[in-house]
């Protein structure tokens, strides 16, 4: 073999390598653009799902709360109920999102439920929380708009969320109490009832008439309408203390107005008191001295 002729055979040999790399160059550059392409579509789809999913979530949320409404559904129930419809909506937005952008949702399910049972054990208060609100939704031990007192606080129910109880306290604070704790713990509902009791306890000087003070009290009780008569008031003596004569006052009133006539009546009372000659003691000590 000449030289001449080993070097065509090396500039041909050089000249199908680079055709054979320039093809592979032109194929893979071929499937880049493709990938791009589909993984870009898959994209935009994706962020077109999330956009009209979320307006669609807004929309129902709005159209389930004007169908409670409509239906006339307990405001403690319509609060729980879009709590949850809420959460299990965003979910499904958040799987179908995912699916769009081609993951395997099967796969990502069977994920999702061996992360769950881990995360469920990790969340367990919450788990507990969502149990709550169930039973406080079942039971009814108090409902939007109540007053209540529970885990050492007091306040009117605003909502009964998914884990959670808003009450707005007199002061205007907000607080959040889990339900897990409420729904196991002591409740007292103080507008659950119709009517409720005004205990008060009044103590007069030694030495003041029995009946004068219970005919005056008495009078002052019957010109407050608020004040039921039947059942009718109690007035009697509770104790003989070291100063002071001390009656007990109680009567019935409509739970919206047991504040008011608390107030009223010990303002009412020291005021007629004072009138009708009735003294409030002060703390007195006596002191004997014996001569020898």
């Amino acid at each position: 073999m000449t030289l001449l002729q080993a070097n065509e055979i090396t500039e041909k040999t050089s000249g199908m390598i680079e055709a054979v790399s320039k093809g592979k160059l032109d194929t893979l550059l071929q499937q880049l653009t493709s990938l791009g392409v589909e993984a870009g579509k898959s994209i935009l789809l994706a962020v077109i799902v999330a956009v009209v999913g979320r307006y669609a979530v807004k929309f129902i949320n709005k159209l389930v709360a004007r169908m409670l409404e409509r239906r006339n559904v307990e405001p403690t129930v319509q609060s729980f109920l879009k709590s949850f419809i809420n959460i299990l909506l965003v979910i499904l937005l958040i799987i179908t999102v995912i699916g769009t952008l081609g993951v395997n949702t099967t796969s990502l399910a069977a994920l999702l439920a061996s992360a769950g049972l881990a995360i469920g054990m990790a969340l367990s208060g919450n788990l507990q929380n969502l149990a709550g609100g169930l039973i406080l939704l079942f039971f009814k031990p108090y409902k939007v708009g109540d007053f209540i007192e529970a885990q050492g606080v007091s306040g009117i129910v605003k909502a009964i969320q998914t884990f959670h109880t808003v009450l707005t306290t007199t002061d205007n604070k907000e607080l959040f109490i889990p339900n897990g704790p409420l729904s196991s713990g002591n409740i007292t509902n103080y507008t659950k009832n119709e009517l409720r009791r005004v205990d008060f306890t009044i103590s007069v000087e030694y030495g003041t008439e029995v009946e004068k003070v219970k005919q005056v009290t008495q009078a002052l009780l019957e010109c407050d309408d608020r004040i039921k008569q039947e059942p009718a008031p109690f007035i009697a003596v509770k104790n003989l203390a070291d100063s002071s004569v001390d009656f007990t006052l109680r009567v019935w009133v409509n739970a919206s107005d047991y504040w008011d006539v608390f107030f009223d009546t010990n303002e009412r009372i020291y005021s007629e008191y004072n009138k009708q000659g009735i003294r409030f003691p002060f703390p007195q000590l006596q002191i004997h001295q014996y001569k020898e």
